[in-house]
């Protein structure tokens, strides 16, 4: 088979030296180590190698290395050698080093592995020969929900802490519970997944004064279920405890995964995060494998995944389809990029952390238009970056839409290592090989400079300390200008930073009672206060910023409200680790800050309900109530559904707007509180220096965080060590499961491909604007009770409880099949609101999404989509492309398309169609209730135009987005999965 003879071709020619490169095979030699060989590159003594941007070097290196003359061919080599006049061009193939996988993508790309073994055997192929091809890491970090949490304990209230909205008339203290919002007097572990009975505990009265030796108490735990103290005060440890049974299905498939899939790695949930571990744990920098040493490179699942190219390292974020194909095999296909070559300059203000940088170099290459090109970093500035900054600057590129962004290695990286990694052996192949073929960068010599597509400089010193927000990571505000931005937000009319709330009303203050005690909510009330995983953890100085500031905030009297709900959720045990050594844990949780487990929490939508009298505050005062947090995703109801403004900042920021308890305040000019001298205390009284933070990191973390975290993968998890799972080849999939479900992408698997046929009088399942989600089309959160997917968790005898997320149960079809346009915030125009409904046009119904899609597959009608600009932005996910697959969509039709979520498109065999320049559905007068008729020719070709045909009589051009002949072989199988299974077939 195809596959099959790729890989007997590949190990051939290196084992046999019939390589087409394999004249450039060298070795590496010195006394200090044992000799190793490479593809060395400038054997190719050619001048246009040093001339290659950094990241090409690497792709080139590999296309070299893997050059079998089938899937990667010669001319790939020449295209990227002459990458200057064939950017934008040439198409070459790409096999990276190793596959990453988080839990949540992961699973559904295990459980078509698991389908795929299935189909394969009921033809009488041997299931066994479906495994990983490339090394592939899985990591379960996606489960964690915050059930349990403990807060800040409250001192007495100060009578002139009322300029933002509160007014404490009574001392509390603060348990304060994050799971269910039922009661009961007692707790007798009748619950599911509940862990023996509550104690009745009582809570010591906190200090009646605040001084700076200040007083660290536990405060009392309170049962999800019940609400009730519970004797075991260890928030971490319940959560966990927690997710382990709510997640026990999914886990032993992971169990079984590991044990029968090749080349897999399966890292088991509460040691790490995807990206934490990739950049401590999993990355090589420069890998060893059949024989020889190579460039470490990788494509992954996670957003998150670019972070590694601070190190050095290439790699970017695939879907979970393409994700499949590259762990069978396939390489990725894409078109030359354009690389851009960003200029750092200037000095880095003092009080600006790497979040601002990051921010600000954000800001300024999406006003360049890079979508879809490389950019690698240069200039006398990146020398001021630490290899974590540029690890945090790296992780933002998708949301400026670049593919990667690149900084090479230099000394600073290799100082890195030394603290992480490596050896002292291996760091001395390391450096000694990058030199060799030209992949250590030098600063100090310009004639080393690379040449780019073009250069963008970035001065730094231009930085000021910013916020993102109130909907969207690209809408930056200066913390000096966030008072009068959020009341311009309030003026304006509903949109991307507007929510319309007339003057009159702009002043409305909710009083309300919390455990007690009688407080205010106004508009730009934080109600949620997150200091979370996603961006911030891999850099130790802002994790440090945030308790050195949480430290001068305690000894300066200030508090948090208790009514706000606070979390600490690390991406790493390390950082907890850290934390605790600095001294600054226990400041972090008089705050209110407690760690509550590892994982992605409020991040992904698994926040807890807010208390119910803050959610009937909000309701009455119509209010814009606020949620601050330290990650990179707070698209409007992924917190919650009742806050409408969302704010990404830095660690230390989040504690201060927790503390001011609003984000309507100017933090240069005004106080966040008082203490209890009635004196005002401003941010400047407590913000950390750079040389505090420094100090404190260089000297306590660096050193202890990687040995902690190696620590941790030795000693693995009890929980999962005991778990048992099925031994067999296949996997015995359970019917009663909720969880796990074996779907149905390879009913009638034949050796057979049939020809494109045209798509015949379709409607459309929905009429979308611009810059639909992947969130609003497969979300990840929460399961409202009133879904489709609701109703077949009931019909399974499930209750709201277990119903767990969306995300969580992407191992089930039937679950995100009926998931699919459920987002509350869903704007389709066949029926002029939000929510997860459509029009089912021939009857005029008003039905759920699923429920019309039914409809129209009982009646053998094909469906497809209209949508605007930018559809399927946002993260990646599979489910976004599968769930419509499995609801008969058959093209979508959109002005532009996100380039993974085309992707993951073809991958399942919908065709992504784009409307011709200047034209779109309202351009064309078009309805949305009118039927398609799609004319897709047999000899399809890529970037092809296509005829479509209403039935008012209209017509009109589309160009189908197939990039590539790979891309049209995809979609004439049905799908990679049917493309990569029939080449198994004998």
């Amino acid at each position: 088979t195809a596959l099959t003879l790729h890989h007997q071709l590949l190990g051939h020619h290196i084992d046999g030296h019939q390589h087409p490169f394999g004249h450039l095979i060298d070795t590496l030699q010195s006394e200090q180590y044992e000799e190793r060989r490479y593809f060395n590159p400038q054997k190719l003594s050619d001048v246009r190698y040093e001339k290659l941007p950094f990241c090409m070097r690497v792709l080139l290196e590999s296309t070299i290395r893997k050059c079998d003359g089938f899937y990667i061919k010669t001319d790939d080599v020449s295209s990227i050698l002459d990458w200057q006049k064939q950017q934008n061009q040439a198409e070459i193939a790409f096999s990276p080093a190793r596959v990453l996988l988080q839990d949540f993508t992961g699973i559904p790309a295990m459980v078509d592995l698991a389908a795929m073994r299935d189909a394969l055997a009921k033809q009488g192929v041997d299931p066994n020969l479906v495994n990983p091809r490339c090394p592939t890491d899985l990591i379960v970090d996606h489960s964690l929900q915050i059930d349990y949490s403990k807060c800040a304990i409250q001192g007495p209230p100060s009578t002139m802490d009322e300029s933002h909205g509160a007014t404490v008339r009574s001392p509390a203290c603060r348990p304060s519970p994050r799971g269910s919002s039922s009661s009961g007097s007692h707790c007798a572990g009748q619950r599911p997944g509940h862990r023996g009975g509550c104690t009745k505990a009582s809570c010591s009265d906190a200090p009646s004064g605040r001084s700076a030796a200040v007083q660290i108490e536990n405060t009392p735990l309170l049962c999800p279920f019940h609400l009730q103290p519970v004797s075991e005060p260890d928030t971490m440890i319940r959560n966990q405890e927690m997710e382990l049974i709510r997640n026990k299905e999914r886990l032993q498939f992971f169990k079984w995964c590991s044990k029968t899939f090749k080349n897999i790695n399966v890292v088991p949930p509460d040691i790490n995060t995807v990206h934490q571990l990739n950049l401590e744990y999993l990355c090589q920098v420069v890998q060893e494998g059949e024989g020889f040493i190579y460039p470490d490179s990788v494509v992954g699942t996670d957003s998150h995944t670019t972070m590694i190219n601070g190190l050095g390292i290439l790699g970017w974020g695939v879907g979970g389809i393409e994700s499949e194909a590259v762990m069978l095999g396939q390489p990725v296909s894409l078109t030359l990029p354009q690389v851009v070559g960003c200029k750092l300059v200037g000095t880095i203000n003092p009080l600006a952390t790497s979040i601002d940088t990051v921010l600000g170099i954000t800001k300024h290459l999406r006003q360049a238009g890079i979508g879809g090109k490389f950019v690698e970093f240069f200039g006398p500035g990146v020398q001021q970056l630490s290899a974590p900054d540029r690890t945090t600057i790296a992780n933002m590129c998708p949301e400026y839409n670049a593919t990667v962004s690149f900084f090479p290695v230099d000394d600073i990286t290799l100082q890195h290592f030394k603290h992480t990694i490596c050896s002292e052996e291996k760091l001395v192949v390391l450096e000694d090989y990058l030199k060799s073929i030209k992949l250590f960068r030098s600063y100090g010599d310009q004639s080393e400079e690379p040449q780019y597509s073009e250069v963008i400089e970035m001065n730094l010193s231009s930085i000021v300390p910013h916020v993102s927000g109130p909907k969207r990571p690209q809408d930056r505000v200066a913390v000096t200008c966030m008072k009068e931005d959020f009341i311009n937000c309030l003026n304006e009319k509903v949109g991307f930073k507007g929510f319309h709330i007339s003057k009159e009303k702009q002043a409305t203050q909710v009083p309300f009672l919390h455990e007690g005690a009688e407080y205010n909510l106004a508009h730009g009330s934080v109600v949620i206060a997150a200091v979370i995983s996603c961006t911030n953890n891999c850099n130790p100085s802002v994790m440090l910023a945030a308790g050195l500031l949480a430290k001068k905030a305690v000894e300066a009297g200030l508090m948090v409200k208790p009514y706000i709900r606070t979390s600490l959720v690390p991406g790493s045990g390390t950082v907890t680790h850290y934390l605790n050594t600095s001294g600054v844990l226990p400041y972090l949780r008089k705050l209110g800050f407690e760690v509550v487990g590892y994982g992605c929490a409020t991040c992904v939508g698994n926040t807890a309900p807010l208390p119910e009298s803050v959610v009937e505050a909000i309701k009455q005062g119509d209010l814009v109530a606020c949620g601050v947090l330290s990650g990179n995703r707070h698209l409007e109801g992924r917190l919650c559904d009742c806050i409408r403004a969302n704010y990404l900042a830095s660690p230390p920021l989040v504690m201060a707007y927790a503390i001011a308890g609003t984000v309507s305040i100017n933090l240069e000019t005004e106080p966040l509180g008082v203490n209890s001298e009635g004196k005002d205390v401003y941010l400047r009284d407590i913000w950390p220096s750079k040389e505090e933070v420094n100090h404190t990191e260089e000297n306590i973390v660096i050193a202890s965080m990687f040995k902690e975290l190696r620590s941790r993968m030795e000693k693995g998890s009890t929980f999962w060590n005991s778990l048992e799972s099925a031994e067999s080849a296949l996997f015995p999939w359970d019917p009663k499961s909720t969880y796990i479900r074996c779907p149905s992408f390879f009913s009638k698997l034949s050796k057979e491909v049939c020809t494109p046929q045209s798509i015949e009088g379709a409607y459309p399942l929905l009429f979308l604007g611009d810059k639909v989600t992947t969130d609003h089309i497969s979300p990840a959160g929460s399961i409202a009770r009133v879904s489709a997917a609701a109703k077949y968790l009931q019909s399974k005898r499930l209750t709201p409880r277990e119903f767990n997320s969306y995300g969580a149960r992407r191992g089930n079809d039937a679950v995100m099949t009926r998931g699919t346009f459920a987002s509350i915030k869903l704007q389709n125009r066949l029926i002029g609101k939000t929510g997860p409904k459509t029009l089912h046009i021939p009857s005029g119904q008003m039905l759920d999404v699923f429920e019309a899609a039914e409809r129209y597959q009982r009646d053998g009608v094909p469906l497809i989509i209209l949508a605007g600009k930018e559809y399927g932005s946002g993260s990646s996910r599979d489910w976004a492309a599968k769930g419509p697959y499995l609801l008969g969509v058959r093209a979508v039709i959109a002005e532009s398309f996100e380039k993974i979520h085309r992707n993951h498109l073809v991958g399942m065999g919908i065709a992504p169609l784009q409307f011709l320049p200047g034209q779109n559905a309202d351009s064309l007068e078009l309805c949305g209730k009118e039927r398609f008729t799609i004319n897709i020719p047999q000899e399809l070709i890529p970037r092809q135009q296509l005829i479509v045909q209403t039935s008012t009589g209209k017509s009109f051009s589309v160009m189908a987005l197939f990039e590539n002949d790979m891309d049209v072989a995809f979609f004439r199988h049905g799908g990679i999965l049917k493309y990569v299974a029939r080449s198994l077939l004998p």
